[in-house]
């Protein structure tokens, strides 16, 4: 089956491109190819702003990047219902690593909506990440919440997304509103090969989330 994809299939095209994009349109710095061919249906897009020498900077100022993975599904959903279960993995190094920074008052800051999908997957009861992988049906929500994640970087979504979800689970309501009503002013560009939505917590926790839309 991959050898047929790769020699009749094409990636995903969005409806405001004006072409077909090669495939290394869809890698970002962090892909690797898999060893049986497989990967995600559509590209994990909100890595697109990071470039190698920028990562090789974020380390040298102090920043950690653990790795994890999970093959994103056709996301764009014609009903907008919810993500499809996908499969992930998060490494016995990056499970240690995300719990040092937290037992060290630091920030876990995911790197799209699927590095959260994929880190919230594969915590525990007590809270802590262990190394897992397989399937993941998880869905965040409000209600569910997120245990480990305290900010991410993503995209643009449409207002029926279930992407939205998440990231008011990280933010809250009121930061996402402010956040899209600047992404509208501002004419910022939406899905996959668009403008990048950063979402942090409040230092206080009394005082309400943050966002900022960077391109």
């Amino acid at each position: 089956m991959p050898a047929m994809l790769r020699e009749h299939g094409r990636p995903i095209r969005y409806s405001y491109t004006e072409r077909d994009q090669p495939l290394s349109a869809y890698r970002t710095v962090f892909a690797l190819d898999s060893a049986d061919g497989s990967g995600s249906a559509e590209m994990p897009s909100a890595a697109r702003p990071f470039t190698a020498r920028m990562v090789a900077e974020l380390v040298s100022r102090g920043v950690q990047f653990a790795p994890v993975m999970l093959h994103t599904g056709v996301a764009s959903a014609e009903a907008h219902e919810p993500p499809y279960p996908e499969r992930f993995a998060v490494p016995e190094a990056s499970a240690r690593l995300i719990n040092a920074v937290r037992a060290g008052d630091g920030r876990v800051i995911a790197v799209g909506t699927t590095a959260v999908r994929a880190v919230e997957s594969a915590v525990g009861a007590d809270g802590a990440v262990r190394a897992r992988a397989g399937w993941t049906d998880l869905v965040i929500t409000p209600e569910r919440g997120v245990r480990v994640v305290d900010g991410l970087l993503t995209g643009l979504h449409e207002p029926e997304a279930s992407h939205l979800l998440m990231l008011e689970a990280v933010a809250g309501r009121a930061a996402i509103g402010r956040g899209y009503e600047e992404a509208l002013r501002g004419r910022y560009l939406w899905h996959e090969f668009g403008d990048v939505h950063l979402l942090l917590p409040a230092e206080d926790p009394h005082t309400e989330h943050r966002s900022c839309n960077v391109r």
